[in-house]
């Protein structure tokens, strides 16, 4: 694994925005380079893409496991998941309703094995960057060389697989920024091209119709087949959190109910539990109330269950913290180890660092991509940029 410093092509802006990317250099307060930034790529080998293939493969196997654990154990509170929740979350693990994608963030700077960070098993983005942007990329730069990618390939022939058990049209609804509605722009134009029809629409433009039950699109139409971009702790939270949940039966929401297991940082404390010491873990517990509970651990970060984008983060080490990021997140926490620490030389600004954090695409239970975000300095947050990779 090795960060090579590039000349971007000319015109790249326009190439990217081309492919649909047309958020590259947002412009801000902490922006030291675009979003999208192919000053540089990482390389690596056939046999690093085969271990990270392999685990994200396996991860996906133990968490799956780590889920019917907290289903079994009814662990649901120590994750933070509402009792009300409890009842669709269990029919939705038995019934199998479709699920489409996830991504494991991992530690990895090419030595030892990578490391899980976190799942985002719920709404993860950065899927276009990932799937389109970074291959057109590598036709026109390295077009010899290949990419760990097979992402849009996967997505259209899981559309296709779960077509037969969708309701027309297929709804995709999410929040009103920018990188949410590119996200479903791709994962509905990936739809479109299996043979789904598809609508687009912002998650607050869902009704409610009381008369008969369900849920309505802006023309009154009923809805029965919905993939949201909207964090599922948060709908269950909103006023028609209850009739979500009330007629889960009768709808397809995508992700399922059950993600909620997963996606949020409780599992990590229960995947150690079950699965002491493995190679792609890191250890992490449930903290106690101010974080106090650090197992014997003096070097580790600590973050609520349920924070984003880098927010409320504490860096501890040797026992003393080191530095915290501010955000909006509060209430249970957990402790997990710093992982290996991947720093690589930045090209643009002598004598200082850049940190990946790979993100291994999940379509279909299989790994079949990936995507690094790198920053500044230890934590991934919005501003971090996509950097392409290939391997030779």
């Amino acid at each position: 694994m090795q960060r090579i410093a590039l000349a971007p092509r000319d015109g790249w802006q326009r190439k990217v925005e081309a492919a649909g990317l047309v958020f590259h250099s947002p412009e801000g307060e902490g922006m030291d380079r675009p979003y999208w930034d192919e000053s540089a790529a990482y390389q690596f080998s056939a046999a690093e893409i085969d271990r990270l293939e392999a685990a994200g493969n396996e991860l996906q196997e133990m968490c799956l496991a780590a889920a019917q654990h907290v289903i079994d154990n009814k662990r649901y509170a120590e994750l933070g998941i509402p009792a009300e929740a409890v009842a669709a979350i269990e029919w939705a693990w038995e019934a199998e309703p479709p699920a489409i994608y996830g991504r494991f963030d991992v530690a990895y700077d090419g030595d030892g094995p990578p490391k899980l960070l976190e799942y985002n098993a719920d709404t993860p983005t950065a899927l276009l960057e990932a799937a389109v942007i970074q291959w057109s990329w590598l036709e026109e730069q390295f077009p010899s060389a290949d990419q760990f990618n097979s992402i849009h390939d996967k997505l259209i022939a899981k559309w296709k697989d779960v077509d037969p058990y969708l309701s027309k049209p297929v709804y995709f609804a999410g929040l009103d920024n920018a990188e949410d509605q590119l996200t479903l722009a791709y994962l509905r134009d990936t739809a479109e091209q299996a043979g789904v029809k598809t609508r687009q629409m912002l998650m607050e433009e869902i009704g409610w119709n009381e008369e008969r039950q369900g849920f309505v699109d802006p023309d009154e139409q009923q809805m029965f087949s919905v993939f949201k971009l909207y964090p599922w702790e948060l709908m269950v939270a909103e006023e028609f959190g209850p009739a979500a949940l009330r007629t889960y039966q009768s709808m397809r929401w995508m992700e399922p109910v059950w993600k909620m297991l997963l996606s949020n940082k409780g599992i990590l404390p229960v995947l150690w539990e079950m699965y002491p010491g493995h190679e792609l873990l890191l250890e992490a517990h449930f903290a106690n109330e101010g974080g106090r509970n650090t197992h014997g651990m003096r070097d580790y970060v600590r973050k609520p269950l349920f924070s984003r984008e880098g927010e409320n983060i504490t860096v501890v080490r040797d026992g003393a913290t080191e530095y915290s990021t501010g955000g909006r997140y509060t209430g249970a926490e957990i402790v997990q180890a710093l992982g290996p620490e991947a720093a690589f030389a930045d090209n643009l600004r002598p004598g200082a660092t850049r940190h990946p954090v790979l993100g291994l695409w999940m379509v279909d239970q299989e790994c079949c991509g990936m995507g690094i975000r790198e920053s500044s300095g230890p934590i991934t947050n919005n501003l971090s940029s996509f950097v392409p990779h290939y391997f030779v």
